[in-house]
Protein backbone atom coordinates (compact mmCIF):
# COMPACT_ATOMS: atom_id res chain seq x y z
CA UNK A 1 0.00 0.00 0.00
CA UNK A 2 1.53 3.18 -1.45
CA UNK A 3 2.14 5.96 1.46
CA UNK A 4 0.57 9.19 0.46
CA UNK A 5 2.15 12.12 1.59
CA UNK A 6 -0.95 14.08 2.87
CA UNK A 7 -1.83 10.87 5.23
CA UNK A 8 -0.49 11.11 8.51
CA UNK A 9 1.26 7.77 9.82
CA UNK A 10 -1.29 7.17 12.20
CA UNK A 11 -4.31 7.30 9.24
CA UNK A 12 -1.82 4.95 7.47
CA UNK A 13 -1.12 2.49 10.52
CA UNK A 14 -4.82 2.53 10.64
CA UNK A 15 -5.55 1.10 7.37
CA UNK A 16 -2.79 -1.54 7.76
CA UNK A 17 -4.69 -2.71 11.22
CA UNK A 18 -7.73 -2.55 9.34
CA UNK A 19 -6.56 -4.72 6.38
CA UNK A 20 -4.91 -7.36 8.47
CA UNK A 21 -7.95 -7.77 10.84
CA UNK A 22 -10.23 -8.13 7.42
CA UNK A 23 -7.74 -10.72 6.13
CA UNK A 24 -7.85 -12.35 9.92
CA UNK A 25 -11.59 -12.53 9.66
CA UNK A 26 -11.73 -14.43 6.52
CA UNK A 27 -9.97 -17.12 8.44
CA UNK A 28 -12.79 -17.24 11.10
CA UNK A 29 -16.56 -18.58 11.23
CA UNK A 30 -18.53 -16.00 9.24
CA UNK A 31 -20.24 -15.50 12.68
CA UNK A 32 -17.52 -13.47 14.11
CA UNK A 33 -18.09 -11.42 11.82
CA UNK A 34 -21.31 -9.90 14.25
CA UNK A 35 -18.87 -9.82 17.08
CA UNK A 36 -16.23 -7.77 16.16
CA UNK A 37 -19.03 -5.54 14.40
CA UNK A 38 -20.53 -5.32 18.14
CA UNK A 39 -17.38 -4.60 20.00
CA UNK A 40 -16.13 -1.89 17.49
CA UNK A 41 -17.85 1.13 19.33
CA UNK A 42 -16.16 0.42 22.74
CA UNK A 43 -12.79 -1.06 21.57
CA UNK A 44 -10.08 0.42 19.88
CA UNK A 45 -8.79 -1.31 16.22
CA UNK A 46 -5.56 -2.64 17.83
CA UNK A 47 -7.15 -4.37 20.46
CA UNK A 48 -10.13 -5.90 17.77
CA UNK A 49 -6.75 -7.26 15.95
CA UNK A 50 -5.39 -8.45 18.89
CA UNK A 51 -8.56 -10.64 19.87
CA UNK A 52 -9.33 -11.52 16.19
CA UNK A 53 -5.76 -13.42 16.44
CA UNK A 54 -6.67 -15.04 20.02
CA UNK A 55 -9.98 -16.48 18.39
CA UNK A 56 -7.87 -17.80 15.49
CA UNK A 57 -5.45 -19.50 18.39
CA UNK A 58 -8.55 -20.53 20.10
CA UNK A 59 -10.18 -22.12 17.00
CA UNK A 60 -7.05 -23.63 15.48
CA UNK A 61 -6.53 -25.52 19.59
CA UNK A 62 -10.04 -26.98 19.24
CA UNK A 63 -9.34 -28.43 15.91
CA UNK A 64 -5.69 -30.02 16.69
CA UNK A 65 -6.79 -31.15 20.16
CA UNK A 66 -10.19 -31.54 20.48
CA UNK A 67 -11.92 -34.29 19.09
CA UNK A 68 -15.18 -33.14 18.64
CA UNK A 69 -13.46 -30.66 16.43
CA UNK A 70 -11.22 -33.15 14.83
CA UNK A 71 -11.04 -32.34 10.81
CA UNK A 72 -13.37 -29.03 10.64
CA UNK A 73 -12.05 -26.48 9.10
CA UNK A 74 -12.11 -23.12 10.86
CA UNK A 75 -14.61 -21.72 8.88
CA UNK A 76 -17.16 -24.64 9.20
CA UNK A 77 -17.37 -24.09 12.69
CA UNK A 78 -20.75 -22.91 14.07
CA UNK A 79 -22.33 -21.85 17.00
CA UNK A 80 -23.25 -24.99 18.00
CA UNK A 81 -20.04 -26.31 18.23
CA UNK A 82 -19.25 -22.96 20.51
CA UNK A 83 -21.82 -24.44 22.91
CA UNK A 84 -19.91 -28.01 23.21
CA UNK A 85 -17.32 -26.59 25.10
CA UNK A 86 -17.02 -27.27 28.49
CA UNK A 87 -15.23 -25.86 31.40
CA UNK A 88 -12.64 -28.43 31.25
CA UNK A 89 -12.20 -27.58 27.45
CA UNK A 90 -11.36 -24.07 28.81
CA UNK A 91 -8.60 -25.29 31.24
CA UNK A 92 -7.15 -27.46 28.23
CA UNK A 93 -6.87 -24.29 26.56
CA UNK A 94 -4.71 -22.11 29.08
CA UNK A 95 -2.28 -25.15 29.72
CA UNK A 96 -1.65 -25.94 26.08
CA UNK A 97 -1.06 -21.73 25.49
CA UNK A 98 2.23 -22.53 27.90
CA UNK A 99 3.75 -24.28 25.23
CA UNK A 100 2.24 -24.64 21.83
CA UNK A 101 3.65 -25.09 17.61
CA UNK A 102 2.00 -24.49 14.96
CA UNK A 103 3.29 -24.70 11.14
CA UNK A 104 6.50 -25.69 12.92
CA UNK A 105 6.58 -22.85 14.80
CA UNK A 106 7.19 -22.79 18.54
CA UNK A 107 4.84 -20.13 20.53
CA UNK A 108 4.94 -19.70 24.31
CA UNK A 109 2.32 -17.61 27.04
CA UNK A 110 3.34 -16.37 30.64
CA UNK A 111 0.45 -15.53 33.16
CA UNK A 112 -0.04 -11.95 31.55
CA UNK A 113 -0.73 -13.55 28.05
CA UNK A 114 -3.16 -16.58 29.22
CA UNK A 115 -5.28 -13.84 30.95
CA UNK A 116 -5.48 -11.35 27.88
CA UNK A 117 -6.35 -14.77 25.89
CA UNK A 118 -8.83 -16.23 28.33
CA UNK A 119 -10.46 -12.22 28.91
CA UNK A 120 -10.74 -12.27 25.08
CA UNK A 121 -12.51 -15.45 24.85
CA UNK A 122 -15.01 -14.28 27.79
CA UNK A 123 -15.77 -11.22 25.96
CA UNK A 124 -16.37 -13.70 22.96
CA UNK A 125 -18.76 -15.62 24.84
CA UNK A 126 -20.20 -13.04 26.46
CA UNK A 127 -21.23 -11.90 23.15
CA UNK A 128 -23.46 -14.73 21.96
CA UNK A 129 -24.94 -15.30 25.41
CA UNK A 130 -26.13 -11.70 26.09
CA UNK A 131 -28.03 -11.81 22.46
CA UNK A 132 -29.24 -15.27 23.86
CA UNK A 133 -27.69 -17.12 20.73
CA UNK A 134 -26.56 -19.66 22.91
CA UNK A 135 -27.19 -20.49 26.46
CA UNK A 136 -23.64 -22.13 27.60
CA UNK A 137 -21.04 -19.90 29.09
CA UNK A 138 -17.99 -21.70 29.90
CA UNK A 139 -15.72 -19.18 30.38
CA UNK A 140 -17.26 -17.98 33.44
CA UNK A 141 -17.14 -21.18 35.30
CA UNK A 142 -13.16 -21.12 34.65
CA UNK A 143 -11.02 -18.54 37.15
CA UNK A 144 -8.72 -16.04 35.62
CA UNK A 145 -5.02 -16.83 35.97
CA UNK A 146 -3.61 -14.65 38.74
CA UNK A 147 -1.14 -12.24 38.24
CA UNK A 148 1.58 -11.68 39.51
CA UNK A 149 3.01 -8.21 39.27
CA UNK A 150 6.37 -7.95 37.67
CA UNK A 151 9.30 -5.93 38.47
CA UNK A 152 9.61 -2.38 36.77
CA UNK A 153 12.54 -2.59 35.03
CA UNK A 154 14.62 0.66 34.19
CA UNK A 155 17.95 2.40 34.49
CA UNK A 156 19.25 4.17 37.24
CA UNK A 157 20.86 7.83 37.00
CA UNK A 158 24.38 6.32 36.50
CA UNK A 159 23.13 4.14 34.13
CA UNK A 160 20.94 6.85 31.81
CA UNK A 161 24.58 9.42 31.92
CA UNK A 162 26.46 6.35 30.42
CA UNK A 163 23.43 5.35 27.66
CA UNK A 164 23.57 8.63 26.36
CA UNK A 165 27.41 9.20 26.31
CA UNK A 166 28.09 5.88 24.52
CA UNK A 167 25.45 7.69 21.98
CA UNK A 168 27.42 10.52 21.72
CA UNK A 169 30.76 9.30 21.37
CA UNK A 170 30.33 5.33 20.89
CA UNK A 171 31.81 5.70 17.36
CA UNK A 172 34.57 7.61 18.24
CA UNK A 173 36.84 4.75 17.94
CA UNK A 174 35.68 3.23 14.99
CA UNK A 175 36.67 3.09 11.13
CA UNK A 176 35.52 2.45 7.95
CA UNK A 177 32.06 1.49 7.17
CA UNK A 178 31.17 1.02 11.00
CA UNK A 179 32.32 4.75 11.36
CA UNK A 180 30.47 6.13 8.11
CA UNK A 181 27.60 4.62 9.28
CA UNK A 182 27.73 6.05 12.85
CA UNK A 183 28.12 9.41 11.95
CA UNK A 184 25.48 9.87 9.38
CA UNK A 185 22.90 8.49 12.30
CA UNK A 186 24.62 10.17 15.03
CA UNK A 187 22.35 13.20 15.28
CA UNK A 188 19.49 11.33 14.77
CA UNK A 189 20.11 8.53 17.64
CA UNK A 190 20.94 11.50 20.16
CA UNK A 191 18.02 13.01 19.44
CA UNK A 192 15.69 9.80 19.86
CA UNK A 193 17.23 8.28 23.01
CA UNK A 194 17.22 12.01 24.18
CA UNK A 195 13.69 12.28 23.69
CA UNK A 196 12.77 9.03 25.55
CA UNK A 197 14.70 10.13 28.32
CA UNK A 198 13.17 13.62 28.34
CA UNK A 199 9.38 12.87 27.66
CA UNK A 200 8.63 9.73 28.11
CA UNK A 201 6.73 8.74 25.11
CA UNK A 202 5.59 5.96 23.77
CA UNK A 203 8.19 3.81 20.61
CA UNK A 204 4.69 4.48 17.95
CA UNK A 205 4.37 7.77 19.35
CA UNK A 206 7.98 8.67 18.45
CA UNK A 207 8.15 7.31 15.11
CA UNK A 208 4.61 8.97 14.30
CA UNK A 209 6.12 12.19 15.40
CA UNK A 210 5.79 14.74 11.78
CA UNK A 211 8.43 17.49 11.51
CA UNK A 212 5.43 20.04 11.71
CA UNK A 213 4.77 18.25 15.05
CA UNK A 214 8.23 20.18 16.87
CA UNK A 215 7.39 23.14 18.36
CA UNK A 216 10.28 24.69 19.47
CA UNK A 217 8.52 28.89 20.28
CA UNK A 218 7.03 26.50 23.37
CA UNK A 219 9.40 23.80 23.19
CA UNK A 220 6.69 21.12 23.02
CA UNK A 221 5.64 18.10 20.25
CA UNK A 222 2.33 17.04 19.47
CA UNK A 223 1.77 13.25 20.08
CA UNK A 224 -1.31 11.17 19.19
CA UNK A 225 -1.57 9.02 22.27
CA UNK A 226 -3.15 5.27 22.17
CA UNK A 227 -6.74 5.79 21.08
CA UNK A 228 -6.13 8.85 18.71
CA UNK A 229 -5.80 11.61 21.18
CA UNK A 230 -3.99 14.49 20.37
CA UNK A 231 -1.68 15.62 23.03
CA UNK A 232 1.27 18.40 23.31
CA UNK A 233 4.43 16.56 25.47
CA UNK A 234 6.50 19.60 26.89
CA UNK A 235 10.30 19.23 26.53
CA UNK A 236 13.18 20.68 28.64
CA UNK A 237 16.25 22.38 27.06
CA UNK A 238 18.82 19.31 26.14
CA UNK A 239 16.04 17.48 24.36
CA UNK A 240 15.43 20.99 22.21
CA UNK A 241 19.15 20.91 21.69
CA UNK A 242 19.33 17.20 20.70
CA UNK A 243 16.01 17.70 18.31
CA UNK A 244 17.51 21.22 16.66
CA UNK A 245 20.71 19.72 16.30
CA UNK A 246 18.92 16.95 14.45
CA UNK A 247 16.71 18.71 12.03
CA UNK A 248 19.35 21.21 11.11
CA UNK A 249 22.10 19.78 10.49
CA UNK A 250 20.92 16.31 9.76
CA UNK A 251 17.35 15.77 8.84
CA UNK A 252 17.66 19.04 6.35
CA UNK A 253 20.22 16.97 4.06
CA UNK A 254 17.74 14.38 3.29
CA UNK A 255 15.85 13.83 0.24
CA UNK A 256 13.03 11.29 1.51
CA UNK A 257 11.40 8.52 -0.48
CA UNK A 258 7.88 9.57 -1.58
CA UNK A 259 5.18 9.51 0.81
CA UNK A 260 7.88 10.20 4.01
CA UNK A 261 8.74 13.81 3.64
CA UNK A 262 6.95 14.95 6.64
CA UNK A 263 8.26 12.36 9.01
CA UNK A 264 10.70 13.49 11.81
CA UNK A 265 13.17 10.30 11.96
CA UNK A 266 13.82 8.69 9.12
CA UNK A 267 15.49 5.21 8.35
CA UNK A 268 18.70 4.75 6.30
CA UNK A 269 16.69 4.14 3.55
CA UNK A 270 15.27 7.41 3.66
CA UNK A 271 11.74 6.24 5.02
CA UNK A 272 10.10 7.20 8.36
CA UNK A 273 11.76 4.91 10.63
CA UNK A 274 9.82 1.99 12.16
CA UNK A 275 9.00 1.10 15.64
CA UNK A 276 11.41 -2.16 14.51
CA UNK A 277 14.22 0.09 14.00
CA UNK A 278 14.21 1.93 17.10
CA UNK A 279 13.81 -1.26 19.00
CA UNK A 280 16.81 -2.70 17.57
CA UNK A 281 18.14 0.65 18.22
CA UNK A 282 17.73 1.10 21.91
CA UNK A 283 18.47 -2.80 22.37
CA UNK A 284 21.87 -2.14 20.25
CA UNK A 285 23.18 0.72 22.46
CA UNK A 286 21.55 -0.32 26.19
CA UNK A 287 22.82 -4.03 25.81
CA UNK A 288 26.22 -2.74 26.09
CA UNK A 289 25.19 -0.78 28.91
CA UNK A 290 24.10 -3.34 30.80
CA UNK A 291 23.60 -6.59 30.25
CA UNK A 292 21.56 -7.38 33.86
CA UNK A 293 18.26 -5.53 32.60
CA UNK A 294 16.39 -5.81 29.14
CA UNK A 295 16.27 -2.32 27.48
CA UNK A 296 13.51 -1.66 26.00
CA UNK A 297 11.70 1.89 24.52
CA UNK A 298 9.04 1.12 26.81
CA UNK A 299 11.72 0.81 29.90
CA UNK A 300 12.78 4.34 28.69
CA UNK A 301 9.59 5.38 29.22
CA UNK A 302 9.69 3.62 32.91
CA UNK A 303 13.46 5.79 33.48
CA UNK A 304 11.71 8.81 33.08
CA UNK A 305 8.35 8.04 35.03
CA UNK A 306 10.05 7.14 38.64
CA UNK A 307 12.59 9.94 37.70
CA UNK A 308 9.92 12.46 36.90
CA UNK A 309 8.47 11.10 40.24
CA UNK A 310 11.19 11.24 42.02
CA UNK A 311 11.99 14.98 41.41
CA UNK A 312 8.18 16.03 41.97
CA UNK A 313 6.50 13.54 44.36
CA UNK A 314 3.31 14.25 42.25
CA UNK A 315 2.25 10.73 40.86
CA UNK A 316 -0.74 13.18 39.61
CA UNK A 317 1.82 14.72 37.62
CA UNK A 318 3.26 11.77 36.07
CA UNK A 319 0.19 10.24 35.00
CA UNK A 320 -0.54 13.72 33.26
CA UNK A 321 2.59 13.57 31.00
CA UNK A 322 2.89 9.84 30.40
CA UNK A 323 -0.95 9.50 28.99
CA UNK A 324 -2.10 7.23 31.98
CA UNK A 325 -6.22 7.01 31.82
CA UNK A 326 -5.89 5.35 35.35
CA UNK A 327 -4.06 7.42 38.23
CA UNK A 328 -3.62 4.04 39.78
CA UNK A 329 -1.53 2.36 36.95
CA UNK A 330 1.08 5.27 37.38
CA UNK A 331 0.63 4.55 41.30
CA UNK A 332 1.42 0.80 40.58
CA UNK A 333 4.17 1.59 38.76
CA UNK A 334 6.17 4.50 39.71
CA UNK A 335 5.20 5.22 43.51
CA UNK A 336 6.76 1.63 43.76
CA UNK A 337 10.18 1.26 46.60
CA UNK A 338 13.45 2.30 44.67
CA UNK A 339 16.45 1.20 43.95
CA UNK A 340 18.22 3.49 46.75
CA UNK A 341 15.81 2.65 49.39
CA UNK A 342 16.19 -0.85 48.73
CA UNK A 343 20.29 -0.67 49.16
CA UNK A 344 20.09 0.96 52.58
CA UNK A 345 17.71 -1.67 53.83
CA UNK A 346 20.92 -3.94 52.49
CA UNK A 347 22.83 -2.28 55.44
CA UNK A 348 20.21 -1.64 57.97
CA UNK A 349 21.04 -4.82 59.36
CA UNK A 350 23.87 -5.91 60.94
CA UNK A 351 24.80 -9.53 61.18
CA UNK A 352 28.11 -9.33 63.63
CA UNK A 353 29.04 -7.53 66.47
CA UNK A 354 31.78 -5.44 66.12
Amino acid sequence: MAALDNETFHQQNKQKNTLKLRAVLNELPAFCKDYFRGIEPSTSLKTRLGYAYDMRTFFRFLIAQNPEFSGLDIKNITLGHIELIKPVDIEEYMEYLQLYYYNGQKYTNDEHGIHRKLASLRSFYLYYHKRELIKNNPTVIVNMPKLHDREIIRLDTDEVDELLNLVEHGGDNLKGIKKTYYEKNKLRNIAIFTLFLGTGIRVSECVGLNIEDVDFRENRIRIIRKGGKEEYVYFGTEVAKALSNYIELSRCLIQPKKGHAHALFYSIQKRRITVQAVENLVKEYASQVTTFKHITPHKLRSTYGTALYQQTGDIYLVADVLGHNDVNTTKKHYAAIGDDRKRKAAQAVTLHKN
